[in-house]
Formats: structure tokens, sequence, C-alpha cells
């Protein structure tokens, strides 16, 4: 979006407690269309806890949407760039992002709510093969990617993004 389309509103952070963003972001849009407060967007990135965007035209009108909210800490000085903010808005295929080794949480099917070690991934096919951490044998599984959420990368995956953020630094 350019700034011209956009017209003068500018996106603002909102400290929170962490794990309670989505209940300030339900608080945050009841009050706003309640006082008829011209917030543009309210975002709450499960990747970025503690934390919440608002775009509106200016700071005071923030202000007063977030004022007396419990679970909400304070606004985060200064204005957060739209470039910052819009890599939380475009979602990348879960497949992309996870590597076997890495682990995750099954977030759907009879395992969910389980953490599991990747073992394979069949990037065509959009799925992975699992083994599951918490089970007393392993047995593999195969889901399809939707169906997991990473937790923590592998040690050689975090080593490839340290040496291809060097890379980039030189």
């Amino acid at each position: 979006m350019t700034e011209e389309k956009r017209g003068s509103t500018a996106f603002f952070a909102v400290r929170t407690t962490a794990g309670q963003e989505r209940n300030v972001v339900g608080v945050i849009a009841v009050r706003a269309r309640a006082s008829k407060l011209p917030l543009k967007a309210i975002l709450a990135p499960e990747i970025l806890r503690g934390y919440i965007f608002l775009e509106a035209p200016g700071a005071h009108f923030v202000e007063e949407a977030i004022a007396g909210i419990k679970h909400l800490k304070s606004r985060v000085p200064g204005i957060v760039e739209a470039s910052d903010v819009e890599h939380f808005i475009v979602t990348k295929p879960v497949i992309e992002e996870i590597d076997i080794g890495d682990t995750v949480e099954v977030v759907g099917g009879p395992f969910k709510g389980m953490k599991a070690s990747i073992t394979r991934l069949d990037r065509v096919k959009n799925e992975v093969t699992l083994e599951l951490l918490e089970a007393t044998f392993t047995l593999p599984i195969t889901v399809h990617a939707d169906y997991v959420k990473l937790l923590e990368r592998s040690s050689k995956a975090r080593a490839k993004e340290k040496a291809e953020g060097a890379k980039v630094v030189e």
C-alpha cells in the first residue's frame, strides 16, 4: 500500500501482558466501535507475544482506545514503520518455515496438543512426517502441514540462519 492510498494513518505499538493479546484486542475493538474512534486496524501477531499494533490517524486516538484496559501495559513511544508490520500480515505456508529436526506442536486432529519432531517433509503434497515426543514408543505419523505449528528450530536450521544473516550483512 502506498502512502497516498493509506491516507494519513500510522502504526502504533502497544505492550500487553504476554498471552493476553487477543483479550486486549477484543476490548479495544469494542471501545473503538462504541466511541467511534477512527482505528483502521488492530493486529495481534501470534509470533510476537506481548505486543499488538494499531493503525490510526494519530497517537491521541490510540491513547483514548487503550486507556484503563486490564492487561495493557503502555503504548510504545513513536511510530512503527509499515514495513516492520508487513511481514506479520503476509502469511507464508507453514511448510516453507519448517525443516527436518524442528520441534512442532500438532494443532489439529487426534494428536492435537502433542509435541513432535519432524522426520520428513513432502513439500509437493504439503505433508510432514512426525515422531511424537510425548508418546511411549516412536510411531511415525504423517499429517497435513497446516496441522503443525513451529515451536523450536533445530540447531542445524539455526546455524544456517545465522550464516545467511552474516552473508547479508557483509
